[in-house]
């Protein structure tokens, strides 16, 4: 690396670190509703399709094999990226780069992750996957017919040849998300909590409803679970995605907004209905005082039985109760075991796998599902730690 270059990185170091801890954070727009990313920590390689109710608008998101899909975790680096564009503009800047010169700990600290060696190492695969996940759609293809890129096309580790310590990174941007990050209204603002959701369903969640009911009023955005389940991109059934939704509900996690279940007239199918969060409706504690003590659940044998466990919890959800369903929920005291002892995984979709798992072969029927499910995750964790 000549000297030359080394002083135009360290040029655009000191150009970032004075205000990047405060940095407002911003979402790209058009990628806060439409299935461009897998909800899943697990590898995914089967492509999403989606096109919209009135046809219109239609997304493709292919994995490479060897990789995976980027999941809505890696889109933390993009959402990294958009708020540094998106101040560079707000500061009057001439020539905005599309090739990012960045420190790695900066990057980690803004999106609320650790620092340590193995936090780097799952940077690396993520911004693998970035590269590597091609997309194609419609959506701001202009005269063409399609649009076809990568989240990124590229990203370099700097190290410096005589001690071997890093100088950082360069992240090249595509062209397309570039643009829409930097185009009239291409950026929404979203609250720092947001990368404290630990449950893929849940980030998705948060991003539809900053988009759709933030600037809704008071009535908030309504939308039918069908609708709500193609616009995810969610691998499964949809009954399991209606169950997933309807715990999300009970639980009301995300900040800023309150999601709850309604049954509109004369449909068959239930809707969520979205609302700005009002000082009169906070953020509920992820474990009350008042939460009273959990019960032993009974086993799951029967894909009947998880059928009706889930309607009675929409049903109930519905009409407003805080009783738990007893067969086949995870207690609160099975997820503070599961956070304490193998931290670091999305324990709802390892659930929904589980049930998946007990689902095929009726002779799986747990006595005690709380352990059964504790000893699923402690055998995925023996297994796939090294991922973390």
């Amino acid at each position: 690396m000549t000297r030359a270059a080394r002083t135009a990185i360290n040029d655009q170091f000191e150009l970032f670190l004075p205000y990047i801890a405060d940095m407002p954070l911003r979402d790209q727009r058009e990628m806060m509703e439409r299935p461009f990313f897998s909800l899943a920590k697990t590898k995914r390689v089967k492509p999403i399709d989606y096109t919209s109710p009135d046809g219109k608008a239609w997304v493709h998101v292919s994995a490479n094999p060897d990789y995976g899909m980027a999941t809505i975790w890696d889109a933390d680096i993009l959402i990294y990226c958009a708020s540094v564009l998106a101040d560079m503009a707000r500061r009057g800047l001439n020539d905005i780069p599309r090739k990012l010169h960045l420190m790695p700990y900066d990057l980690l600290r803004a999106i609320h992750r650790p620092t340590t060696g193995r936090a780097y190492e799952l940077l690396g695969q993520s911004l693998d996957r970035l590269v590597s996940t091609t997309i194609k759609t419609n959506i701001r293809a202009e005269n063409r017919r399609e649009a076809t890129f990568s989240w990124l096309d590229g990203w370099t580790q700097l190290v410096d040849e005589r001690t071997e310590r890093s100088r950082g990174m360069t992240i090249e941007l595509s062209n397309w998300f570039y643009e829409g990050v930097l185009m009239q209204g291409g950026v929404l603002s979203i609250d720092r909590a947001y990368f404290d959701l630990t449950g893929g369903r849940e980030r998705w969640l948060y991003k539809v409803a900053r988009k759709h009911a933030g600037g809704a009023g008071e009535g908030g955005f309504a939308i039918s679970m069908p609708t709500l389940f193609e616009k995810s991109g969610a691998e499964g059934a949809y009954r399991r995605f209606k169950f997933e939704i309807a715990k999300i509900a009970e639980r009301d996690p995300l900040p800023g907004y309150t999601v709850e279940l309604e049954q509109p007239d004369g449909k068959r199918e239930p809707s969520l209905r979205m609302r700005r969060r009002t000082q009169a409706a906070p953020l509920p504690a992820a474990t009350p005082a008042t939460a009273p003590a959990p019960k032993p659940a009974a086993p799951v044998a029967t894909e009947e039985e998880n059928l009706v466990d889930a309607g009675t919890m929409i049903r109930r959800t519905l009409a407003g109760l805080s009783a738990k369903a007893s067969a086949g929920e995870v207690t609160d005291a099975t997820m503070a075991t599961l956070r304490a002892e193998y931290p670091g995984w999305d324990y709802q979709t390892l659930h929904q796998e589980f049930r998946d798992w007990l689902d095929a072969d009726p002779t799986r029927t747990p006595v005690n599902y709380q352990k059964a499910f504790i000893g699923f995750v402690r055998r995925f964790h023996e297994k796939n730690r090294h991922r973390l």
